[in-house]
């Protein structure tokens, strides 16, 4: 016989990826380059007297902390990640990290366009030259940047497992005193997939990272198409014309990042998908009722799921544990059964009723 004791049905909780240890690697280089850009160009500006170097120097500064937030998000998951404090891990420091640089971004279009407004309506003499040639260096680092997290953007949306995936099964059954028979199963599977959502994996703190570099690449973009057409027709008006474009589509995305990252954070967000393919499974199954589902994100690409199910002859869990293999994503399954005394029940009463 084989000897067990409570820790073989005990497991991890940490549902981080090998993709997050790339973000979060990537997203340090990022900072470590902005940081280096923001003290040349402070140190050019101030050699030169160049109000314009200097003012990018200290914009390089302030998006360095941003990013440096998503570094200190993804250093704390992963320090944390099986601190007991964390009933289910600390997947929701991703996206409270995101919705903290949501905030930081609107706040930052805030300030572009109301700035660009007060330009148009009292214009600046501007100094074309320096200003593109800034222009120009800050788009180059904010692609670099773009490309750099666009990479491990990419690896997020490939086939990774979660770190504590050792493809083991866990399960504990218990009698209680209303003449239920309760059986649990705690199942920890690969934690990629879609599962026909097409939203499986959601690290919301990467998104905010990227969305920081775009949207600074962005604004070098159009400063540099408008500051071009001042030099070449004097049209001084485009640039705070685009300064306005840019404010108005940043604080779009700013918003739709901290639209998403909040109904992360509350638990709010759309499972449709995985909850349509676990009735299907269990509406397969003769005198099987599904009485309660309850499906939430606990990591970039890991759900937890709680399972009740009715029926008049309860089967072993494994037995519904494996008729929900073939769903992915589900990182963390608690499966319960109730056994049904009454002659009619779940779907049988239903029809009853009807």
């Amino acid at each position: 016989m084989h000897q067990h004791d409570i820790t073989t049905w005990q497991h991890s909780h940490d549902f981080s990826t090998g993709a997050e240890q790339i973000a979060e690697q990537r997203t340090r280089w990022v900072v470590y380059l902005t940081l280096t850009t923001m003290i040349v160009e402070l140190a050019a500006g101030w050699l030169t007297g160049s109000m314009a170097l200097l003012a990018d120097g200290w914009h390089m500064g302030s998006h360095a902390a941003a990013l440096g937030l998503s570094v200190l998000a993804y250093g704390f998951a992963r320090r944390h990640a099986r601190d007991p404090r964390f009933c289910f891990g600390t997947g929701k420091v991703s996206p409270l990290a995101g919705y903290s640089s949501a905030l930081l971004l609107g706040a930052g279009a805030l300030w572009l366009f109301w700035e660009s407004v007060s330009r148009l309506l009292h214009p600046v003499q501007i100094q074309y030259g320096e200003a593109i040639a800034v222009a120009l260096l800050g788009l180059g680092v904010n692609l670099l940047s773009a490309w750099l997290l666009g990479g491990a953007h990419a690896q997020h949306h490939g086939h990774d497992r979660p770190a504590h995936d050792q493809g083991g099964q866990y399960g504990h059954e218990h009698d209680n005193d209303n003449d239920k028979d309760h059986e649990h199963e705690h199942d920890h599977r690969d934690g990629h997939g879609h599962a026909g959502s097409g939203h499986a994996h959601k690290d919301h703190n990467l998104r905010a990272a990227y969305v920081h570099v775009i949207a600074d690449a962005l604004t070098s973009l159009l400063a540099i198409g408008a500051l071009t057409a001042g030099l070449i027709v004097g049209w001084r008006f485009l640039d705070p014309l685009m300064g306005i474009a840019g404010g108005l589509l940043i604080g779009r995305w700013s918003w739709s990042l901290a639209r998403d990252s909040a109904l992360t954070l509350l638990d709010a967000e759309d499972h449709g998908p995985i909850e349509a393919a676990i009735r299907r499974t269990m509406a397969r199954q003769d005198d099987v009722d599904v009485s309660d589902l309850h499906v939430w994100r606990i990591g970039a690409a890991s759900h937890a799921c709680i399972l009740s199910l009715v029926t008049h002859e309860p089967r072993p869990v494994e037995f519904y544990k494996g008729l929900l293999e073939h769903i992915p994503g589900i990182g963390h399954l608690t499966v319960e059964v109730q056994q049904c005394r009454a002659p009619d029940c779940g779907r049988a009463a239903a029809r009853s009723a009807g």
